[in-house]
């Protein structure tokens, strides 16, 4: 008899067991989905921002995420730029929803940054603007980042469309501060996740109640509004944190003793290693 007692008590131990895994490997999924370091415009201090060597180089950096910006073209296709025109980036200004994309590939985008960093075109071959396709392409292919998502104009369906049509939804998120836009991510596809960007002048407590009422898996402050009493405010309300956009070193390291969970940076490898305490 007790020897039947012992082995019904072992099953219910290792059952137990078996369900504390897995719910942790559920919520450790999930986080994984919404943490780390985020290569804003990919690895743009070493590479023309929002080309696919800067994003090339965020996946080589180690980055969790690669962070890109979209617009849609004339023509209908949905390209990466933080702008909604070229002028910033290539010396050339065309405005991207009145233009073609075949129009649009005859600019070097990376005029800008060769001008900024004294390179000539031998160090800085010339680059066009990609499509967000090509983008997500790349993450599959490399499968060591997942790829965050800001949509500059209402093309949100025509990126999950592409998305979707990819099978990348597990790979994919999407960010921005336009609630009307990150709402339609979520009414669109449930599962992807929403790191909602907040500026300043964000009224804290306000904000966490439409996230969890959106469904939002993140809010990402300025990183000069951070304090630890938002961040438990956030957290306790069950939603990742998250800093935008950083590049000092003094100032990760604090955010990292806050307790931030996902910070934006235009020096992923900056960040990379100072978590590893390497500097």
């Amino acid at each position: 008899m007790q020897t039947k007692k012992a082995y019904f008590f072992l099953i219910l131990i290792s059952l137990s067991i078996s369900i504390l895994l897995k719910a942790q490997t559920k919520a450790d999924g999930k986080l994984g989905m919404v943490k780390g370091v985020t290569a804003h415009r990919g690895n743009s201090v070493a590479f023309p921002e929002n080309t696919l060597e800067a994003f090339q180089g965020g996946i080589d950096a180690h980055a969790d995420w690669v962070e890109l910006d979209i617009h849609k073209t004339k023509d209908g296709q949905i390209v990466v730029s933080h702008d909604k025109n070229t002028k910033r980036a290539s010396g050339i200004d065309l405005d991207i929803a009145s233009s073609t994309y075949k129009e649009l590939l005859k600019v070097d985008v990376a005029t800008e940054f060769r001008k900024k960093n004294n390179l000539s075109l031998e160090q800085c071959p010339p680059k066009q603007i990609p499509l967000l396709r090509d983008a997500i392409k790349l993450i599959l292919k490399e499968k060591k980042a997942r790829l965050s998502i800001q949509p500059k104009m209402d093309c949100v369906a025509e990126a999950i469309a592409i998305v979707k049509e990819l099978h990348a939804e597990s790979m994919v998120g999407f960010n921005d501060a336009n609630l009307v836009l990150m709402s339609k991510v979520k009414l669109l596809a449930p599962k992807i996740p929403v790191f909602w960007d907040r500026p300043a002048t964000a009224d804290i407590d306000a904000d966490i109640k439409t996230a969890k009422e959106k469904g939002f898996e993140s809010m990402v402050m300025h990183y000069s509004t951070i304090t630890s009493e938002k961040i438990n405010k956030i957290k306790a309300a069950g939603i990742h944190t998250g800093a935008w956009t950083v590049d000092d070193p003094t100032i990760m390291q604090d955010l990292l003793k806050l307790g931030i969970e996902r910070i934006y940076t235009n020096n992923p490898k900056l960040l990379i290693e100072l978590k590893k305490g390497r500097i």
